[in-house]
């Protein structure tokens, strides 16, 4: 769980601020994401083929 500490009188904008700062820093909003649906292991490495392939690809355009 994370917990932000705010000040008295500090903006709620500012906490709110603060609060995705530290869900980003600490990977929270990726793995919610990633939970959100599950992907067949065979799915997941057909996804990770195709993205090697286009990356391979922009890499020999680039020479």
């Amino acid at each position: 769980m994370i917990i932000v500490p705010v000040k008295e009188g500090e903006n709620i904008e500012k906490a709110l601020k603060k609060f995705k700062r530290k869900a980003e820093k600490t990977g929270v909003i990726k793995e919610v994401r990633t939970r959100k649906q599950y992907d067949k292991p065979s799915v997941v490495k057909r996804i990770k083929m195709q993205h090697a392939v286009y990356v391979n690809k922009l890499r020999q355009e680039e020479e």
